[in-house]
Formats: structure tokens, sequence, C-alpha cells
């Protein structure tokens, strides 16, 4: 008989809405500080794809020369921003760590508006998606939020210890 992993739904998540689409200059000084607050479970960032290729058009299958599809560094990590970023999903272990996610966006987001919101955004359930693509010894971190279309599987970040 195989068990279902679960996330446990009691974790508190949060999601931070910018009112614009961020620079990847701006995502990496949210995340490097994100990454470094103990209790941090998960993080999911959101918005448009920006393609390394031109999809379509007259350019299509040439490479898309947008200039916020490139890397940041994050701790010790290099990620490839595949998405202009608008949206973070959180999932923290303890309620008490969202002040410290609200003075982390204070700090970064100071010339434009945001929210900050409290709430259920994630799945805590493997879909029929994460178990068509990963099994059902899936990573426990990346259930619920498998892109079903996508080329590859999401980046994970270690959180500082």
């Amino acid at each position: 008989m195989v068990q279902n992993q679960m996330t446990d739904a009691s974790y508190p998540q949060v999601r931070i809405v910018s009112h614009r689409l961020l620079k990847p200059d701006t995502v990496e000084s949210l995340l490097v500080r994100l990454v470094a607050i103990q209790g941090i479970r998960r993080i999911i960032m959101n918005g448009p794809s920006i393609p390394a290729t031109v999809p379509y058009g007259p350019a299509r299958g040439t490479e898309n020369p947008h200039t916020d599809r490139r890397s940041i560094t994050v701790g010790d990590e290099e990620i490839e921003l595949r998405v202009q970023v608008g949206t973070f999903l959180l999932e923290v272990e303890k309620e008490d760590i969202i002040p410290l996610i609200e003075r982390a966006c204070e700090e970064v987001f100071v010339n434009f508006p945001y929210q900050v919101q409290q709430g259920r955004f994630m799945r805590s359930s493997p879909t029929q998606v994460d178990h068509a693509k990963y099994g059902p010894g899936a990573d426990s971190r990346i259930l619920g939020i498998t892109d079903p279309s996508a080329k590859t599987g999401p980046t994970i970040i270690q959180g500082y210890k």
C-alpha cells in the first residue's frame, strides 16, 4: 500500500504581492533576506514566463534578448530567473516568523506598494500531476506546486543554518 506524502496543513502560509513585476536585483535582494530567516519551509515565485527562445512570430526559435532573464545569487547558489516575479508564496513553520517576513519586505519594497497576506495559497497534498511527474516517492518540498508543462523541475534552495 502506497502512503501519500502530505505537508502539514496547519503550517501558516504567506503571500507577498508586489503591485508591479520585479527586476532581478529586487528579487535577489528579497530572496537573500527571506532565505536567512529561520523557519521558512518553502518559497514559490510566480509571474509571467520569460522563455529562453522567442515562442512565436517572425523571430520564432531565436534567442530571447529579455534583460530580466538572468541568473541571481541567493546564498551560495545561482538561480536562473525564468519568470518575471510578481508574487511570492511562502510556507512557514510558525506565525511568529511573519513579522520578520514583513520587515524584510519593508527593507526591499521602498519605492512601490506591496501587500503581505495570510491564508492558504499552496496545496498541502500531492496532486495527480505530482504523482505522474515525480512518482509516489516525491520530495515533500515540491508537492502541490508542480507545473505540468515545465520542462525542468523546481529550483530548491537550502536555507541558512
